[in-house]
């Protein structure tokens, strides 16, 4: 077992404001003994819920085998935004791939937001749920960037978008920061553990069972597949790879082509009615540079403020240390405020910054490698998943027919070489260039 997948056998949440502020959890044993299913799903983030969820309602016998607890990777650790499309948006998929494939994804890349907010109504997931995002320019440059991404999106149809100016800005965030915005009045913002246990109860009252403390150890190939744990094995007709950043060793070809990256957040106390012209309009932001800023307020109305990137999925030791600054740039008024938590997850990335959805075998399938749009991706490829063990693959093959590459330099290099080119785009950043 590598060391990645011990830790999550052996950890509890992160110590985060959601682990704090989560919903009641039922105990989940670890899986014992030899059962069958017709789907079994390995990772109790949002694509293996989402993929168990769509599955469950299709009137498929499904097991979820999670090494640690529902949600304890990226899907309970996130920013909590609804972003839409992908971490290369649709006018380099155009350029890159053509025509074809941009029309086909693209009429995909408002999907995921419309899901959760279809989970969070039918099955009334208390995850508090808010409407509204923004995008923030800090440059000229990033401006014209905002004016040509409202372009693009409106060509893709999708028509709820507002660009504000600097006043206008400043009135719906609360700092004059902001030359203008761009206000996606479809995005939104949640508690994200939230979600992913309200989606793991929704997944259990259908039928459906979660084993966690139930790290998988192989995947035995054939038909029924066999999942071995320490434990135990499930016997099914198709397997589901959902563990993204903390896959560790269980596939190394799947490893190979992304690479972990640590982000940090952290949550100051409860700003009551101390501040209220930060965020009056309660929606979520998020800047336009390369290592970009995002923040919200919470349910209680702390502020909810993370940034930067650790490749190689280091933990900072100090996450206030790294975060503050850029929050008292932000919000200077903020000075004095106490953080109250503060903490680290890894999300994972692909070379191509495009995510990586295939099969390991004929009824064995995975995907991982969001990049950093994984909130909304994760719940439309659970949908894609289901259909294509029903049968449906013209939405997969989609994105199973993009390439696949190798980061350069193996798993030696990967890291400064990414790291690199992550620096040079922050200088960028930085002389507005």
């Amino acid at each position: 077992m590598s060391q990645s997948v011990q830790a999550a056998a052996s950890a509890a949440h992160a110590p985060s404001y959601y682990a704090a502020s989560g919903l009641p959890q039922p105990e989940r044993a670890p899986l014992r003994g030899s059962v069958e299913a017709d789907v079994v799903v390995i990772g109790a983030g949002y694509t293996g819920l989402s993929s168990a969820l769509h599955l469950a309602e299709a009137g498929f016998k499904v097991v979820v085998l999670e090494a640690a607890k529902v949600g304890w990777g990226a899907s309970g650790r996130n920013g909590g935004q609804l972003v839409h499309s992908y971490s290369r948006d649709m006018d380099v998929i155009e350029a890159r791939y053509g025509s074809t494939t941009a029309q086909a994804l693209g009429s995909m890349a408002f999907e995921g937001a419309k899901i959760i907010r279809e989970r969070i109504e039918k099955y009334q997931i208390d995850c508090h749920f808010k409407p509204g995002g923004m995008f923030a320019a800090i440059t000229a440059k990033q401006v014209k960037q905002l004016e040509r991404h409202k372009q693009l999106w409106e060509r893709y149809g999708h028509q709820q978008l507002s660009l504000l100016d600097a006043t206008e800005s400043e009135v719906a965030i609360g700092t004059g920061r902001y030359r203008a915005t761009l206000l996606d009045h479809s995005a939104g913002h949640m508690h994200p553990l939230r979600l992913a246990q309200g989606e793991a109860a929704a997944f259990e009252s259908l039928g459906g069972v979660v084993h966690e403390g139930s790290p998988v150890l192989r995947i035995e190939r054939g038909d029924p597949a066999v999942v071995h744990t320490a434990q135990g094995q499930v016997k099914a007709r198709f397997v589901i790879v959902a563990c993204n950043a903390y896959i560790g060793g269980l596939e190394p070809q799947l490893a190979s082509r992304s690479m972990p990256c640590g982000t940090q957040v952290i949550a100051t106390e409860p700003l009551g009615d101390r501040f209220p012209e930060i965020l009056p309009t309660d929606y979520c932001v998020e800047d336009s540079n390369f290592l970009l800023d995002y923040f919200r307020l919470s349910g209680d109305r702390r502020l909810l403020y993370g940034g930067g990137v650790i490749y190689g999925a280091r933990d900072p030791q100090h996450v206030e240390s790294i975060i503050r600054p850029k929050l008292l740039k932000t919000f200077p008024q903020l000075k004095d405020v106490r953080i109250d938590y503060g903490w680290t997850g890894n999300f994972l990335l692909t070379l191509s910054r495009l995510p990586e959805v295939g099969r390991l075998s004929s009824n064995i399938y995975y995907s991982q490698g969001c990049s950093g749009h994984g909130v909304t991706f994760t719940h439309l490829i659970g949908r894609v998943l289901s259909e294509v063990i029903q049968g449906q693959a013209n939405r997969f093959d989609a994105f199973a027919n993009l390439p696949h590459y190798p980061f350069p330099g193996g798993r030696w290099f990967r890291v400064p070489l990414t790291a690199l080119g992550a620096w040079y785009y922050d200088l960028r950043d930085k002389l507005q260039i």
